[in-house]
């Protein structure tokens, strides 16, 4: 077993592998977390130099080409967009920002200022030019983010070229919250990935909720715990519904398996906005997905599940 590990995305990737060449698997480890640091080069909003960074600052002035990888993960993005009736949305981070969570700790904003955030919120607020690889937007304020997908999409690009080098059993996470798997470990039919409560959670509830056994596809969890501010009696944290302008209400956490760690990572943000309501239209148009869903408080939270059972014993892992 060979387990590599880099900092990229502002989280920590790790790469767990399994093989009889050592030094072979090493060398594509190596060449899978490079690619997620060239995605990174792509996609970041805080490298003046990258594409996405050129585009949210030029693209309400005129169009703007860019690669063709690029511009098929905004067309991706625009579908998953569509299909998740606006909870999933590339434009969202305005709100983020207007939430005080870009940077910052969070603060509540006035409902005028909700108002103008949202009128920069929308996919349909992106234009796209195919056969020039072209984006611009239509008004002013608005910019693309990609913290709900770019973690997924680096990983599904560095597990091709995993695959490309002949690796067939291997595990790799960004910052635990998104994992795919290639195969399974050795003497096992998959791998086996916990969904566990958060460390500070004082409900009766065990902390691990379930245990996931993954083969070839992609387990993302979205939750609201971590970052989050206190505003009198009300707690506001940081996923924010493109459609309201308000903080998330229908769920703590929700857990998601597709085969797509670029789906799995956009799509879990759109079930925890939509909530346990949210499981119908997921297995209708991806018949495969396992889900789970917790909803209420930390203190008496409720676990909905659909295909994701209870794990049949603490301890396991």
């Amino acid at each position: 077993m060979l387990t590599l590990a880099r900092h990229a995305m502002a989280t920590r990737f790790e790469l767990v592998l399994h093989g009889d060449r050592p030094e072979a698997l090493r060398a594509a480890g190596e060449e899978a977390l490079d690619e997620i640091e060239r995605i990174e080069n792509l996609l970041s909003l805080y490298r003046p130099h990258t594409e996405i960074a050129q585009l949210n600052a030029r693209a309400v002035r005129e169009w703007v080409r860019v690669s063709p990888p690029v511009f098929r993960l905004i067309e991706h993005a625009r579908r998953l967009s569509e299909k998740t009736g606006g909870a999933f949305d590339l434009t969202a981070g305005t709100l983020v920002r207007c939430w005080g969570f870009q940077g910052g700790t969070g603060r509540k904003p006035s409902p005028e200022e909700i108002a103008d955030a949202r009128a920069c919120v929308g996919i349909n607020l992106v234009e796209m030019n195919a056969s020039a690889s072209a984006v611009r937007f239509s008004r002013a304020g608005v910019s693309l983010d990609f913290g709900a997908i770019g973690k997924g999409y680096a990983i599904d690009r560095a597990v091709e070229m995993l695959r490309e080098a002949g690796v067939t059993s291997a595990l790799l996470h960004g910052g635990t919250s998104t994992t795919a798997a290639i195969g399974a470990p050795p003497g096992a039919d998959a791998w086996s990935v916990a969904v566990d409560m958060p460390a500070n959670n004082a409900s009766s509830v065990p902390a691990r909720l379930a245990v996931v056994p993954l083969r070839d596809e992609s387990l993302s969890v979205s939750a609201v715990w971590g970052r989050f501010f206190q505003c009198g009696d009300e707690r506001f944290g940081h996923v924010i519904d493109p459609r309201t302008g308000q903080p998330v209400q229908a769920a703590l956490l929700a857990a998601l398996v597709l085969p797509s760690a670029t789906e799995s990572d956009a799509l879990s943000t759109a079930l925890l906005l939509d909530g346990p309501a949210g499981f119908a239209a997921m297995t209708k148009e991806r018949p495969m997905a396992r889900a789970l869903v917790v909803t209420g408080t930390e203190v008496a939270p409720q676990i909905h599940r659909h295909g994701l059972s209870a794990p049949t014993t603490p301890s396991a892992s």
